[in-house]
């Protein structure tokens, strides 16, 4: 049985027999948004089931769920096809060096867990610092789990810095957005900033050209 991903034309809804084209086209009706907008008219779809042979009103039905259906999905991607594209950072040549580096390490690092995760489960994996004076993890040993050190840190230059390239600027209201760089920084709205003020935010940033690191 098709379904609404595959109805592309008059033809590929189900039930349908080649017969019915002409009949259709007698009441003005050749092409898929024509059919649904008829289907939608209570009396233009009882036209519709006394005229086609074998169509009755759960017929008639299912092809109106399809169509609407296939409406509302044309709609979205509409929608998303005039989304703004996201704001880029302007970086120099030091600072993507870094950001590059950043990412190597990251990839690198290896997964820090805490002494004894593995015996007492009640311990957890959050990390916390080895401090028995017998600790063979606190001295580093080399066949026990590695541990948080300062050789694993990234580059200090983009420390801060949020994974797209942009330093993080935590706001409030929509009067803290004008001091904000859109070349180097993008915006992370506060948690406890209502939906009002948050959409206030928002369109003060798009207004600006700001990126919105968290926008709903």
């Amino acid at each position: 049985m098709s379904t609404k991903k595959d109805i592309n034309k008059i033809q590929d809804l189900p039930y349908y027999r080649e017969e019915y084209a002409a009949q259709l086209a007698d009441m003005g009706i050749n092409d898929l948004d024509e059919l649904l907008e008829a289907l939608k008219d209570k009396d233009r779809k009882k036209v519709v089931v006394d005229e086609l042979d074998g169509v009755g009103n759960k017929i008639a039905d299912h092809w109106l769920d399809l169509l609407s259906e296939t409406e509302a999905e044309t709609e979205i991607v509409e929608e998303e096809d005039r989304a703004v594209p996201k704001v880029k950072p302007v970086l120099d040549d030091d600072v993507k060096a870094a950001l590059d580096l950043r990412s190597a390490k990251n990839g690198t690092r290896p997964a820090f867990k805490r002494q004894e995760w593995f015996r007492y489960q009640r311990l957890g994996e959050k990390w916390r610092k080895p401090r028995g004076i017998q600790s063979k993890m606190r001295r580093h040993l080399s066949y026990r789990p590695p541990v948080v050190s300062i050789g694993f840190r990234g580059p200090k230059m983009v420390r801060d810095y949020h994974p797209s390239g942009f330093q993080e600027v935590l706001v409030y209201n929509a009067g803290q957005v004008e001091n904000v760089d859109p070349k180097v920084q993008a915006i992370r709205i506060g948690g406890t900033v209502g939906g009002k003020k948050r959409m206030a935010i928002t369109e003060k940033a798009d207004e600006l050209g700001i990126r919105v690191l968290n926008r709903t």
